[in-house]
């Protein structure tokens, strides 16, 4: 059994707990490194770019081609200081997001998942959290948006086997944030007309501490 856990880890396929979601949280620095160190860091394309702003075709080949995009991905998030990154973010029109992002309890979750499903929570289950949002797409921009501290996401992961990811807090954010992207949506759009014309100001007044694709 502990022979066959390695062999999965090492193939890309993250184990699972009692209740069949992925165990993301073992060796995330050596599983970053190990994706950003294969990767080449991509420009991030900014809000405006029609990428960003329709619904992602679904993955259908975990093949080579994946691989290196979710490669591409780890080492471009790397290089903008995020904590997660969509694929339409680096311009590529599918539904795979990667993250490497801490929960408010300081655990570092690390992964991949393609073709996601937020999870419908339950009423009792929805307790809101304001904090402020930010996105690599809208760079220097940040407003406090309310979402739910506690996320499910459905999906696969680069190999193509079904996963489940949850997550509270800040990771919780993170999961919708991406999960978002690839249904077309930014954080902006999900603020009052006020606060999404603030945190366009905020973007056009900064200059961003990354590489982006210039919108013509």
């Amino acid at each position: 059994m502990a022979q066959q856990d390695t062999e999965q880890q090492h193939s890309g396929v993250l184990p699972v707990d009692d209740e069949g979601f992925v165990i993301d949280t073992e060796n995330p620095e050596e599983r970053e490194a190990a994706y950003r160190g294969r990767g080449t860091s991509r420009p991030i394309t900014v809000v405006g770019n029609p990428v960003l702003h329709k619904e992602c075709r679904d993955v259908t080949d975990f093949g080579d081609d994946l691989a290196r995009l979710v490669d591409d991905m780890f080492a471009s998030q790397h290089t903008a200081e995020g904590v997660g990154l969509a694929a339409n973010q680096v311009g590529v029109d599918l539904k795979v997001f990667v993250y490497d992002c801490p929960d408010d309890e300081g655990k570092r979750h690390t992964g991949v998942v393609c073709n996601p499903v937020l999870v419908e929570l339950p009423a009792e289950r929805r307790q809101l959290d304001e904090s402020n949002e930010g996105c690599l797409s809208v760079p220097t921009a940040y407003a406090p948006l309310a979402r739910p501290d506690y996320a499910e996401v459905t999906g696969q992961d680069e190999k193509g086997n079904p996963i489940k990811v949850r997550g509270t807090g800040y990771f919780a954010r993170c999961l919708q944030h991406e999960t978002d992207h690839l249904y077309g949506y930014l954080y902006i759009d999900r603020l009052s007309k006020r606060e999404r014309k603030d945190a366009l100001r905020q973007m056009a007044e900064n200059e961003p501490r990354y590489p982006v694709v210039a919108n013509d």
